[in-house]
């Protein structure tokens, strides 16, 4: 099975060096700086699980990419998901697979448009990883997990076979039949979390111990969760509970990406993350206030940043 990691950046550096690691056929779909950087330096993943220096792992660019794959691994951020689709079409072929890593709903249209249903599993991951300044790929603390089944809820001979190549890298992947539910239940979490974090500009636990933090996180996590319910989709009990725990936990040092992102002066997936429910809500009649304070703050950003 040959599988094109669309990036070689924090989560498909991470997730396509653990398969090529393993001994999987693995190709990095990179830009120019990114080719040059693993041609000298290798894909070096720093980790509690076990460091690695993957040396000249292999990579290609879009303008050289002729081959089709079996995989496409898609794990860009939503404001490069046009770039992306455009540098990877030409390794799509009738059977190939597209499994996006993308966070919310929006980008499923997308490759949908693009590529046809039938073409795009659902997909989710849960890992702290990141790019240092040497470019190294560095993975914040123990937890990873990669989720991935057809958006029907079938088990089909392409989600098997992808599965044992995935069980080989020892990342904790796991196939399931209800792919849909479960990226609404992520999507609840990271947008409660990155509403609250960046409009605040503080963590969780900086939050809790402001007065009417608690209330202001929990409502916050009502409003996401009243927009999965309008959409069919409510999180399960389990997970909520489970969630509503994590965001209340006290001296929680926990921010989204998205916080660290702004502090970093970088893109931020407001539309996709935020913007995206903030409709879906209108659509319903769903009340958000607190959401769409947190959309417009991040819009804001956005403009200042320029």
């Amino acid at each position: 099975m040959r599988i094109l990691v669309v990036g070689a950046g924090a989560i498909g550096g991470y997730f396509g060096g653990r398969m090529l690691q393993a001994g999987a056929d693995v190709t990095f779909l990179v830009r120019e700086r990114r080719a040059a950087e693993l041609a000298a330096a290798g894909l070096v993943i720093k980790s509690p699980l076990g460091d690695v220096t993957l040396k000249n792992p292999p990579a290609v660019q879009a303008d050289k990419l002729t081959e089709q794959f079996d995989v496409v691994l898609l794990s860009c951020k939503a404001f490069d998901l046009d770039d992306a689709i455009r540098s990877f079409a030409p390794a799509v072929g009738p059977n190939t697979a597209i499994l996006p890593l993308l966070n919310g709903m929006r980008h499923l249209e997308s490759l949908d448009a693009k590529f046809a249903p039938e073409r795009v599993l659902g997909g989710l991951c849960a890992i702290a990883v990141t790019l240092n300044e040497q470019r190294e790929v560095v993975h914040l603390q123990p937890l990873q997990s990669l989720t991935f089944g057809e958006r029907d809820g079938k088990m089909t001979d392409r989600v098997r076979a992808i599965a044992d190549v995935m069980a080989k890298g020892n990342f904790g992947s796991k196939t399931s039949d209800d792919i849909i539910q479960e990226m609404w239940e992520k999507w609840v979490f990271l947008a409660s979390l990155a509403a609250a974090t960046c409009l605040m500009r503080a963590s969780v636990g900086h939050i809790l111990a402001a007065p009417g933090g608690k209330d202001f996180v929990l409502g916050m996590l009502d409003e996401c969760s009243a927009v999965a319910a309008a959409e069919g989709y409510a999180p399960r009990a389990p997970y909520l509970e489970r969630i509503r725990g994590m965001l209340t936990a006290e001296g929680s040092p926990m921010t989204a990406s998205m916080f660290r992102d702004i502090k970093a002066g970088a893109p931020v997936e407001a539309d996709h993350v935020i913007g995206d429910l903030v409709a879906r809500a209108d659509a319903a009649k769903v009340p958000v206030p607190k959401l769409r304070t947190a959309y417009t703050h991040l819009k804001a950003y956005e403009k200042a940043r320029g």
